[in-house]
């Protein structure tokens, strides 16, 4: 199993005020009717989508993107995204900072997650993951070729899978060294030549007057009270998502290089950021 990130020091824990607790219900009320109201319907959707389609998902995913669109409106916080997305077959890879990663990166682009297993058992992310097509994989080497059977019967059905190859989350403000592991499934026969892989920086912008590091979810820190910070904020930063040029995996010569490659790619697109914003 993959450590958690633990390069930073945690910022002190957060203790609502009453501004803060009227914040957290006018945004956290509407956006669990959303939340779970879209979750309901995608899931009756899907009782209809599945035993005519299969692995293949016409309607649901669009269901999906609404949410998390509807998510950054409600919390207040600004979307952007630069680039072009990727047409072509094949899979994005992300640096990870925060659970938020997920509304972020499903909000422009229709993708499924691969995610560690202990995922599907958090009460209420776990939930989402589920119904939304979330993969759920094991990093354990003995598991390594029954993930890669998963990965390509996946990529044959059309999906664009999007995980994450740091394999935990960190503060948002530098990109950890990339694992080759998971980029195996693209060198399978039948897929090389067909696959693409696009990389993508997602960039957090604290709120005025906050921690550059306010949106990273990392260490020890729970979901909960990192969800309350996050609601409460009184004027919400920005994610920025930026799309790089896809590659084509025939290009490279084994995962390690592929994975490399990737990571140069999303380190040099936070970096560009930073640079600017110096």
């Amino acid at each position: 199993m993959t450590p958690t990130w633990q390069g930073e020091t945690e910022p002190p824990p957060f203790e609502p005020t009453i501004g803060d607790w009227l914040r957290i219900i006018a945004r956290g009320l509407p956006l669990a009717i959303v939340t779970f109201g879209c979750l309901a319907l995608l899931l009756l959707i899907r009782l209809i989508e599945r035993p005519i389609f299969g692995l293949k998902r016409p309607v649901t995913p669009y269901i999906t993107q609404f949410v998390c669109r509807s998510a950054f409106i409600i919390m207040g916080m600004q979307h952007r995204v630069q680039g072009e997305i990727m047409q072509q077959r094949g899979a994005i890879v992300a640096n990870h900072g925060s659970w938020l990663d997920i509304f972020a990166l499903n909000a422009p682009k229709r993708i499924y997650f691969v995610a560690k297993a202990e995922v599907a058992g958090w009460i209420g992310i776990g939930w989402l993951a589920r119904a939304t097509g979330t993969v759920f994989i094991r990093r354990e080497r003995q598991d390594a070729a029954r993930q890669k059977l998963i990965f390509a019967a996946r990529l044959r059905a059309g999906h664009k899978l999007l995980f994450f190859p740091e394999g935990t989350s960190s503060d948002g403000q530098r990109v950890l060294q990339f694992k080759p592991t998971l980029f195996a499934a693209f060198f399978d026969d039948g897929l090389r030549e067909a696959m693409h892989i696009q990389p993508v920086t997602v960039n957090y912008t604290a709120p005025d007057g906050a921690r550059a590091d306010f949106y990273g979810w990392w260490g020890d820190m729970g979901f909960a009270p990192h969800l309350l910070k996050t609601l409460a904020a009184k004027r919400p930063g920005a994610v920025e998502i930026i799309y790089h040029a896809p590659v084509a995996v025939a290009a490279f010569d084994d995962r390690k290089a592929l994975a490399r490659a990737m990571e140069d790619a999303v380190r040099g697109g936070l970096a560009q950021i930073s640079s600017q914003e110096v």
